[in-house]
């Protein structure tokens, strides 16, 4: 309505104004009127000076005018009664693409995220406007797609070791020859479930926390932090039988360096629990082309290619390890992607024809840092 309005207001404005440019130029050219010549007989007026036009007023004169201002009046009250009308008209038609965006958001729901608006018709703010809300709907599903999977796949993970756990209770409770050694051995399985289940929730915040984004940007040596994790790690290796070689160069980097030490820390703790005896793990950080980069290597069995893309989602783990205990909860590497998708860094991975997995990740320069919000 207000757009009608407007619309309309601007019609009628457009319209008098023309009416009274047009009648202001005929009421000068009725006005003015030339006369014949003045003089007696044949014979021209002394002097030089030859007879001139004179103004002429009289009744003709104002007939002209009252007729003039009459078909004025009339065609300025049919722009007024025509303007509101394609005010509306124009209102409606240009906001035709906008009641269809505003139908279809409203019908899309956590339910039906598949639909798109699919405007066509000319490129215009409309159609791109629709075009910027299918993308958004595309994001939309992909994260409720995600959000479903990992609810379901943590509710699973969460609820095994309880099941286990209460197992484990009512096994102790019902044997009438529970001893104290059969109590303290029931005892002990319960911390080590109750371990398992405390390292799967901080595995689950630090993935919160990660998806969250970089709130504290500041610039950090890619190779103390990486020598701090290998550091910390040296004792597990040596009870796994790897051996880790680690190359570190000075690589200056931008971000959260507490949220890239979890990143190094899953990368060196994936390639050590998921390696073999004697394995290898290579550890290095440079600079390349400005990027800041880590890389890490490690042998290990034969992983397909295509099953790449799966590890670095939560939960997922190669086939063997499905049935075989490794320690992990399938978070690592998707603890990794989330990190480096919030720093804004390069994740590329690659399986080894031997066996194990090769990943670089690469930072952005502290000069290229975000400012902060």
């Amino acid at each position: 309505m207000r757009l009608a309005l407007l619309y309309g207001g601007l019609f009628f404005a457009s319209g008098a104004a023309l009416l009274a440019f047009t009648d202001v130029l005929l009421l000068g050219m009725v006005s003015v009127r030339q006369t014949s010549p003045v003089g007696t007989g044949n014979a021209l007026p002394t002097g030089n000076a030859l007879p001139t036009g004179r103004v002429l007023g009289g009744p003709q004169h104002g007939a002209d005018l009252r007729q003039l201002l009459i078909y004025s009046g009339v065609a300025l009250a049919v722009m007024a009664a025509l303007s509101p009308w394609l005010g509306w008209l124009v209102a409606g038609r240009a906001l035709r693409p906008f009641r269809t965006i505003m139908t279809a958001a409203r019908d899309i729901s956590a339910s039906n995220l598949h639909e798109r608006l699919g405007l066509d018709g000319p490129y215009d703010e409309f159609r791109e406007l629709g075009e910027t809300l299918d993308d958004l709907f595309g994001r939309l599903e992909a994260s409720f797609e995600s959000q479903r999977h990992f609810v379901a796949n943590a509710s699973h993970e969460l609820r095994t070791p309880l099941t286990v756990e209460r197992t484990l209770l009512q096994v102790a409770l019902d044997d009438p020859d529970a001893t104290a050694e059969t109590l303290r051995s029931t005892c002990e399985k319960l911390l080590t479930l109750g371990e398992h289940q405390e390292r799967l929730i901080e595995a689950l915040l630090t993935l919160a926390i990660s998806e969250r984004g970089v709130r504290r940007w500041e610039p950090f040596d890619l190779a103390e932090v990486a020598g701090q994790v290998v550091l910390a790690r040296r004792q597990e290796a040596e009870r796994l039988g790897v051996h880790v070689d680690a190359a570190l160069t000075a690589a200056l980097a931008a971000g959260d360096p507490s949220l890239v030490e979890s990143l190094m820390a899953n990368l060196v703790d994936n390639a050590l629990r998921h390696n073999v005896a004697g394995g290898q793990v290579d550890i290095s950080t440079a600079t390349k082309a400005g990027w800041a980069t880590i890389s890490v290597s490690n042998t290990g069995t034969v992983i397909p290619p295509g099953e790449i893309d799966r590890l670095f989602q939560p939960f997922q783990r190669t086939g063997h390890e499905r049935v075989r205990h490794t320690g992990g909860h399938g978070l690592g590497l998707a603890i990794v992607s989330a990190i480096a998708s919030a720093h804004g860094a390069i994740l590329t991975a690659g399986a080894r024809p031997e066996g194990g997995l090769d990943i670089e990740v690469s930072f952005s320069a502290p000069e290229a840092q975000p400012s902060p919000s």
